[in-house]
This record gives C-alpha cells, structure tokens and sequence, in this order.
C-alpha cells in the first residue's frame, strides 16, 4: 500500500474513530493522524495467527484475547479464552483496568480487521499501550490455521515446519487437521515487549 493510499484509509478510520466517541467524553487524544499513520505503517501493532495460536496452546499468561464483535457473534464462535468487549462497548469505563494497563497483552480480533483496528486506533490515540490486532481476524485465522494448505514439494524447510505447526494447531483447534504435535514452534515466539504502565502517585498532604 502506497503512502498516499495509506494517508487517506487511515483518515477515514480516524473519522470512524473520532464519531464513535462521546460529545462528552473526558477522555483526550494524545495522537495525531500524522503519528497514527506511523504507527500503521510500521505495522508494529499485527500479530499473526500463527503466534497467537503458539501463545494459546502454551498457556501463555500473559495474553488475554478481546473479541470486539457482537455478543451474537460472539456465542457462535469465539477463539478459545477470548471474552467479548463488542466495539460500541470499546469506550465503557467498565472496561478500563483491562484495556489501560501493563500487566498481560491485549490482542483484538473481529471478522477481518476493521472492528479491531477501530478498538486499536482508539485506543491508542488515548496512548493505552499493550493493545494489538489479530492479522486477518476470524476469516484469517480459519484459512491458516485451520485450513492450512499443504506446501510443495519444493518448499523450504522452514515453510514445512510452518505447516507441520499449523496441521497440529489445527488438530488442537478442532479444526481436524492431522495428529502432528501442536507444541512445534511457531513462526516467531517473541512477544511484543510489554510496556509497564506507571503506578498513580499517592495525593500529597494528609490529616
């Protein structure tokens, strides 16, 4: 995607993003469009489905999975562990200690991305850290991790042991691939560092 193309889906998003909040909102964007569309050109934000499948066979702690879709959508199928913060929702101050803080990784997902990538964008211009997108949403995750398609015959090693993850990820998903161990690693184990968020000072003064 060229930078032009690029400026203009991301001021329309922000657009998207900006109508979504309150006309009474306290809260204040700390990012312009300008940093905005650093951060998505950067891409720093994306985890892919192959990570995130690694990260939730292994019991990973530190992930929590944020599905942004409907509550319908949601009780038809949701990836394991995830729970639901539906988009409209996304600026409910219920939800604030989960979304605004520096304990676990927030990973965001929706049909595709745009859902998701509303909830980020939001988010991050009111500068929470830890917050990420699922690359391709559900309709990604389904074609490579639960319908991976076999390599050739003349692919490298590293792409067969990329689909020997993805047919034993999708054995464990329920995806009725082939019994290969799901535990193989996956494309890049290395998590997004998490940013701790700086404790609150006490108010000064007292009786």
């Amino acid at each position: 995607m060229n930078a032009r193309i690029l400026t203009l889906a991301v001021t329309l998003l922000l657009g998207v993003v900006i109508a979504m909040v309150p006309e009474n909102t306290t809260k204040r964007y700390k990012l312009t469009a300008s940093d905005m569309i650093t951060e998505v050109r950067d891409g720093s934000e994306i985890i892919s489905p192959e990570d995130l499948a690694h990260w939730i066979i292994t019991k990973d702690p530190s992930i929590q999975i944020i599905d942004v879709r409907s509550p319908d959508e949601f009780a038809t199928y949701h990836l394991t562990n995830a729970f639901n913060i539906p988009i409209a929702d996304i600026l409910n101050d219920d939800y604030v200690d989960i979304l605004d803080q520096g304990v676990k990784m927030n990973v965001f997902y929706s049909n595709g991305t745009m859902y998701s990538h509303q909830a980020w964008m939001v988010l991050r211009q009111l500068g929470y850290e830890n917050n990420y997108v699922l690359q391709g949403g559900l309709n990604y995750w389904f074609e490579s991790i639960l319908s991976p398609k076999a390599p050739s015959i003349y692919s490298s090693d590293e792409e067969i042991a990329k689909y020997d993850f993805k047919k034993g990820a999708s054995e464990y998903f329920g995806g009725g691939g082939a019994e290969i161990q799901a535990t193989a690693p996956a494309t890049n184990t290395n998590k997004p560092v998490i940013k701790r968020k700086k404790a609150k000072k006490a108010p000064a003064g007292g009786c």
